[in-house]
């Protein structure tokens, strides 16, 4: 699906699900479908980023898929889904998808999710938690030096998609619910941290070019 030239901005409320469920899918998401890719990815020398898409009708993961840019330096988490989910024998409709990303998307993989027709994205990890907390600086970097803009410099809520963290997503939530969201979310956090670790430790040995 092309979006169109002049598209309609999407609506809000378009997911049903509340927060606390929302929040409940999305970790789920990330613990039990992502991290696994991601921890045998970083084995084979990718870097820690990952994404999925789930149903928007109830939050069922469809498909999740982790980097393997030492296959191909564009297999960003984002374009590696995008390429599996268009590999099936009949893709979804994007409409009726919610995606899910494991850090905020760089340029190239805004316009990926946005040309293959997603109205909405999430992300866990910002670009800055990306250059501070895991030493990758590159999309920063390109959206200075390539687009002139600071960070937060893009529109998350555009014509296109409508873009929300996690950490939002749990601060929408049953307050009662709010502590074990934050903990699962920590949880989730420091296996992130220790696959960071393991990723810069070997990453002198593999070919992506910007490791």
């Amino acid at each position: 699906m092309t979006p169109s030239a002049t598209p309609a901005t999407p609506p809000a409320s378009d997911i049903p699900l509340d927060d606390t469920a929302l929040a409940e899918a999305l970790l789920d998401a990330l613990e039990t479908h992502i991290l696994p890719l991601t921890r045998e990815g970083v084995a084979r020398g990718n870097k820690i980023f990952g994404a999925a898409v789930l149903r928007k009708s109830d939050g069922a993961v469809v498909l999740a898929e982790a980097n393997a840019e030492t296959e191909n330096p564009l297999w960003h988490g984002e374009v590696h889904l995008l390429k599996t989910l268009h590999e099936l024998p009949e893709p979804p409709d994007p409409r009726g998808l919610i995606f899910l990303s494991t850090h905020e998307p760089c340029s190239m993989c805004l316009s990926a999710i946005t040309w293959a027709g997603f109205d909405n994205f999430f992300d866990f990890f910002t670009h800055e938690d990306s250059r501070d907390s895991f030493a990758i600086p590159h999309d920063l970097r390109i959206l200075k030096e390539v687009f002139t803009l600071d960070p937060g410099g893009y529109r998350r809520e555009n014509a296109y998609w409508r873009a929300r963290s996690v950490a939002e997503v749990i601060a929408g939530a049953d307050p009662a619910r709010q502590p074990a969201l934050r903990a699962r979310a920590q949880r989730i956090a420091d296996a992130y941290a220790e696959l960071s670790a393991a990723y810069q430790s070997g990453k002198a040995g593999n070919a992506i070019p910007l490791a």
